[in-house]
């Protein structure tokens, strides 16, 4: 009788802790803060191994166990870490200390506390390759697009086409981020149900990725939402993804392809405008311009007994140099427009910025003006009165 194989558990859990200069660097002394919560944690068996990095102001813990999803003993090392480091962030004078801990004490799991956590427990395959993708100034939406280039677009993803093991397709577990719930939907057949959700980022979002043939797990992404926690703009969002690659999964070239092109994305500053998602090494990952525009860092590993064998700084490449002057063009153009949309985000959007507190000041200067009349929720051009001028 053949033993059932352990399950490992990849946990990506990130938070904004505090930034040297602004909101565009994590300090190193908060990293080795982090690090040495993980690597006690390491020593007591909760956790089997863990590499600490950033994406920008973003601390980012990646950390493998046996505990599966949700676990409240690897949620507790996680923040714990967080506020190790962001006690170092306090001590230095760093910018927004503690930005992301919403929350005075753990209450059993990360999640509505403030950081974000991307998780999924897996049997690892004999070569279990894996992306790690970490973004900053942008909202989990900002995966919408290129994951579903991934999964479902055989002008990217040649496998879906060509590998009897992706034919099948796959399904999009997409989750309302306003309402808190979700639907399942299959690729190919529901694909422009899948449109008609996943093109509104600010709201539909893809939470997990499945293979349809098996239902096993793909691709997982973050889906807080710091303004709907805290209620107020705290800042961006900036998500965390698992992606796991080859032997049944579309190729690491294929997933990277995705990102080639350096769509809008909404962040940036202030978390109130588009931008484009610029692909960048780790010594890149820092937001300067405008502080940004939106990074993106992609780390593969090998995951093996739960060890993380690498990582590989995968748009370290000059293969990427054109996308970049591509996001760079495109920032230019979009800059030029200002305070003014598009560039700016739509109002429902706004509402979770800084700007009600300026329209607020302004609500009583406000005059009622009769040249047309509002008939529900959408305003009809109708003259009230009627003679011409």
């Amino acid at each position: 009788m053949s033993q059932e194989r352990p399950r490992t558990t990849i946990s990506v859990i990130k938070a904004d802790i505090g930034s040297l200069a602004g909101h565009h660097v994590v300090h190193p002394d908060t990293m080795a803060a982090a690090a040495k919560v993980l690597a006690e944690a390491k020593s007591k068996g909760i956790i089997i191994d863990y590499y600490v990095t950033h994406v920008g102001d973003d601390l980012e813990l990646i950390m493998t166990h046996r505990k599966g999803v949700d676990s409240p003993e690897v949620h507790e090392v996680a923040w714990n870490a967080f506020q190790e480091a962001a006690k170092v962030a306090r001590e230095l004078g760093l910018y927004a200390a503690g930005q992301d801990l919403l929350a005075e004490a753990f209450s059993g799991n990360v999640r509505g506390l403030g950081p974000s956590a991307a998780e999924m427990e897996i049997v690892e395959r004999p070569s279990e390759p894996i992306i790690v993708f970490m973004a900053d100034k942008t909202e989990p939406g900002a995966f919408n697009l290129p994951l579903f280039r991934v999964f479902a677009d055989p002008f990217n993803t040649a496998g879906l086409v060509i590998d009897p093991k992706l034919h099948g397709g796959f399904k999009f577990e997409i989750y309302d981020v306003i309402e808190g719930r979700y639907v399942v939907l299959n690729a190919p057949e529901e694909m422009y149900d899948i449109l008609a959700l996943i093109g509104t980022p600010g709201r539909f979002v893809i939470r997990r990725i499945f293979r349809k043939s098996d239902d096993e797990i793909a691709a997982v992404v973050s889906v807080e939402r710091l303004n709907l926690i805290a209620g107020r703009y705290v800042g961006k969002d900036d998500p965390v993804a698992i992606v796991r690659a080859q032997a049944g999964f579309p190729a690491v070239g294929e997933i990277l392809e995705a990102f080639a092109f350096p769509h809008m994305v909404a962040g940036w500053m202030r978390g109130s405008h588009f931008g484009p998602l610029m692909p960048v090494s780790q010594r890149h990952a820092r937001c300067t311009r405008f502080d940004g525009p939106p990074r993106l860092v992609a780390l593969g590993f090998q995951v093996k007994n739960g060890r993380l064998i690498g990582p590989s700084d995968l748009f370290d490449d000059p293969a990427f140099d054109e996308t970049r002057r591509l996001a760079q063009l495109i920032a230019d153009y979009i800059r030029r427009h200002g305070p003014f949309m598009p560039h700016r985000l739509g109002p429902e959007e706004m509402e979770y910025t800084t700007l009600p507190e300026v329209l607020e000041k302004l609500k009583n200067r406000f005059k009622e003006a009769k040249l047309y009349e509002v008939k529900g929720p959408k305003v009809k051009t109708e003259l009230l009165s009627s003679s011409r001028g």
